[in-house]
């Protein structure tokens, strides 16, 4: 066994203190976990003579890749690019930090070196980019960031490990005549590739491309040929001019900072200063329904124009659907942290934190609640800034997720607590009888009762009052005292329509409050609409239907002879009798509509 060897099992078994040692020892930096210290200590030490920077990966063959990841103690299989991506995150990263729920914190530049290091689609945004850099993560789960535990605890003595050396092909370029061939001809291959996809083409579609040239003996794996492949993919995307990007869930239509006015950066600026508000509106909206649902989601952004949000502007929409896709990702995360263990040291305690301060925030959202008259999205952003004054982290999605849990689960039981007060009861039957069948309303009266709702703790006010000097009367002259103080504050409730719907509603008020009985209630007509000439028909047939049911006045002499048939007569009228009835019945069902 070589002493190479022999050292390369004494770091897949030494513990942390003496890889700390050891790194003293060569003067390596000793930073980081026991593993990203052992990865480093075996890239320096064991595979010094190897280029093992992210350029240098790519330059790696498919065999030596094998090799490499094999010294390391980590997966082996996979496909090149696979192991490529393998070996860069076990040599760059820890696993425990690069989960997909710390890539939202990276920026977008971030996201986008990444993804080329990766071999990734670089194009799209920081939503897109960050979903490419999850699955990566999620497929190579269990298969870095940590030696076998077969190297590590050893049971049939210690295995001795073929080192491997860069050979002259390995250190060599590829000839140039040959490379220029080879790229001439991958770019030919992209080009075709690229006019027979117009309007784009997805991930699947160029890794079969990808695959097919390897197939044609192409090495797409060597550098040259894969930044030539790259930069043909670039190139061909920049020179499309598409209108408007394609209508997609995860992709929203950014517009270029060239093509911005001063008046838009002026109202970007404020929105970015208002990005909390819009948080908290998105946050309702994602509780019953999803950006997914493009009705809905346009419908969501056309009603933040109500708030003084310039939503017709596009850079304002699509900064505003950009939010909403992050936050909902960000969501997401937040749900399945709350019921997952957590995965770093400060995760932990940002959660003992948050159980500790549990109590002192329930106290604080009563009054949050109470303070914001009805305004959850004002409560909400309140409360946020109850969390950050206590110190909580937010940007743990666990602990971001069990703040708005506990925030919804407070909303949720005030809401209950609401429908068992006599009060709220009371003014929800009085608004449901005053808006039932507004749609066949006119636009004035629909603005009457909108305001009237707007205002139903004065009316109640109102006609308590004047029953209460009435001494519980509730005849013509009360209700007519009701109709005319509402007018006299600009009400126009004196209307066919309108005026039975309020006097029904004060009867509702006086009858809860016990000044009249249940049956003194003014009863609503039930709103038969019928023109002069369908009157007319209606009586018409009314008066068919009574000479119908006149008895016959001819008199019958022979009584012999009525006794003899009565038993017939008697069976023909009641079938006579029961066809006209069912007629009535059919006209009465004419006339309720």
């Amino acid at each position: 066994m070589t002493p190479k060897s022999e050292l390369l099992n004494e770091l897949y078994q030494a513990r942390f203190d003496g890889l700390k040692e050891l790194a003293v020892t060569y003067q390596v930096s000793k930073s980081g976990s026991v593993e990203v210290l052992r990865a480093r200590l075996i890239q320096h030490l064991i595979l010094e003579e190897w280029d093992l920077s992210p350029d240098g990966i790519k330059k790696l063959m498919n065999a030596e890749l094998g090799e490499i990841l094999g010294v390391f103690g980590i997966k082996k299989s996979g496909s090149v690019r696979a192991r490529r991506q393998r070996l860069y995150l076990h040599l760059n990263h820890d696993p425990k930090q690069l989960i997909p729920e710390s890539l939202d914190n990276l920026t977008r530049d971030q996201l986008h070196e990444m993804c080329k290091t990766l071999e990734l689609p670089l194009s799209g945004n920081k939503q897109t980019l960050l979903v490419r850099v999850a699955g990566v993560l999620a497929y190579q789960q269990g298969g870095w960031g940590k030696v076998k535990k077969s190297l590590r605890r050893p049971r049939g003595g210690q295995s001795a490990i073929a080192i491997p050396t860069p050979s002259e092909d390995s250190k060599n370029e590829t000839p140039p005549q040959s490379v220029s061939n080879e790229q001439t001809t991958v770019i030919e291959k992209v080009e075709t590739f690229v006019s027979e996809h117009p309007e784009g083409w997805t991930f699947e579609e160029e890794t079969e491309m990808r695959t097919k040239l390897a197939q044609d003996g192409i090495p797409i794996s060597r550098a040259p040929i894969s930044s030539s492949i790259d930069e043909a993919l670039r190139s061909s995307q920049g020179n499309e001019q598409q209108s408007e990007t394609p209508a997609m869930v995860q992709t929203a239509h950014v517009s270029e900072l060239s093509e911005l006015s001063l008046e838009t950066e002026a109202v970007l600026l404020e929105l970015t200063a208002r990005s909390a508000e819009i948080e908290a509106a998105g946050r309702d909206f994602l509780a019953v329904s999803s950006t997914s649902e493009v009705d809905d989601f346009e419908a969501f952004i056309e009603s933040l124009s109500k708030h003084g949000f310039a939503v017709e502007l596009p850079a304002i929409r699509d900064s505003i659907r950009n939010t909403l896709m992050e936050l909902e990702f960000r969501s997401q995360n937040e749900k399945e942290a709350v019921y997952s263990m957590p995965n770093s040291w400060r995760e932990r305690e940002a959660l003992r934190n948050f159980e500790a301060a549990r109590e002192v925030l329930r106290d604080q959202l009563n009054n949050t609640l109470a303070a914001s008259e009805g305004d959850l999205v004002k409560a909400r952003m309140n409360f946020e800034q109850v969390g950050h004054e206590m110190g909580l982290d937010l940007r743990i999605p666990s602990v971001s997720g069990r703040l708005h849990a506990l925030f919804d689960l407070h909303v949720e039981i005030h809401q209950a607590e609401a429908l068992q007060d006599p009060s709220i009861a009371r003014r929800t039957r009085i608004l449901r009888v005053l808006q039932h069948g507004a749609v066949h309303l006119t636009n004035n009266e629909r603005m009457t009762l909108d305001r009237l709702e707007r205002n139903i703790g004065a009316f109640e006010e109102m006609v308590e009052t004047i029953l209460e000097s009435s001494e519980g009367h509730f005849s013509e002259p009360q209700q007519s005292l009701v109709i005319r103080f509402l007018e006299s504050r600009g009400y126009e409730v004196n209307t066919a329509d309108l005026r039975p719907r309020v006097l029904a509603c004060a009867g509702i008020i006086g009858a809860e409050l016990g000044f009249i009985s249940p049956a003194e209630i003014p009863r609503i007509a039930p709103g038969i609409m019928i023109s002069d000439t369908q009157v007319d028909a209606i009586v018409t047939e009314l008066k068919a239907l009574a000479q119908a049911f006149k008895p016959n006045q001819e008199e019958q002499n022979d009584d012999e002879h009525i006794v003899a048939e009565s038993m017939g007569e008697a069976s023909e009228r009641l079938k006579s009798a029961r066809g006209k009835i069912d007629a009535i019945d059919e006209l009465l069902e004419r006339l309720r509509g």
